[in-house]
């Protein structure tokens, strides 16, 4: 049962992930082109396999697309699924050196533009076991659910207003079937310890049904760039 709480948490409005290693993290997610959206800490908390989310950008083409994926590649990340057509439209995965998992995708299957390197959408896709659960859960911390499909999909409003896009610092938050979202990913849906990462609201700190931590959002800096 969701207990009620004096503070709510209306967005997600940061996310910080978990390192071994903060410099070459900095250095890997500069040279993606994503350290503005992103914040680092420094930590040896135990993880193997799925960490049981994913970071994912919608761009507005096929160049675009390449554009990251090919950044991340060269900059020291594992592909797990090469960029491809599909249904939905065109896009890849692949996994940074720190483990953190990143999907690039675009809805647009011709390739009418150039790369311009922007993101139209930043979403942190959570993998959860109990959607009915997760999602009552979020909505009791004063989250709005934007769109929902069944108990497959559940994704909240960024509170930031229409047309807010990640240029304008919005992160939105989304919920799949962990066992859905690691084949959609293409890796085993089996994974222990830490999940790497904390996400930042606008309440008290508190845990989610699926073991993800939120902290009480604060004025965030964007990962600074490496020094030369």
């Amino acid at each position: 049962m969701v207990m009620a709480t004096t503070a709510s948490t209306k967005s997600l409005a940061s996310v910080t992930l978990e390192v071994a290693d903060p410099e070459s993290a900095r250095h890997f997610y500069t040279s993606f082109g994503v350290a503005a959206h992103i914040a680092l800490r420094a930590s040896e908390a135990e993880s193997t396999g799925f960490r049981g989310f994913t970071l994912a950008l919608t761009v507005s083409g096929p160049a675009a697309v390449d554009g990251f994926l090919g950044a991340a590649v060269d900059a020291g990340a594992t592909v797990l699924k090469p960029a491809a057509k599909s249904l939905w439209g065109y896009g890849g995965v692949v996994q940074a050196p720190d483990g953190t998992i990143w999907k690039v995708a675009t809805a647009a299957k011709k390739d009418t533009g150039p790369d311009t390197r922007e993101i139209d959408e930043f979403v942190l896709l959570l993998g959860v076991e109990d959607m009915k659960a997760s999602k009552q859960f979020y909505v009791g911390r004063g989250l709005t659910v934007a769109r929902s499909f069944g108990g497959k999909y559940t994704e909240f409003a960024t509170g930031y207003g229409d047309g807010a896009g990640a240029g304008a610092g919005a992160v939105k938050l989304a919920l799949y079937k962990r066992r859905g979202l690691a084949k959609d990913l293409g890796v085993p849906v089996e994974g222990t310890g830490s999940h790497r990462v904390v996400l930042g609201g606008t309440a008290d700190a508190f845990t989610d049904p699926d073991g993800f931590t939120w902290e009480p959002a604060t004025s965030r800096t964007p990962t600074p760039a490496p020094s030369a």
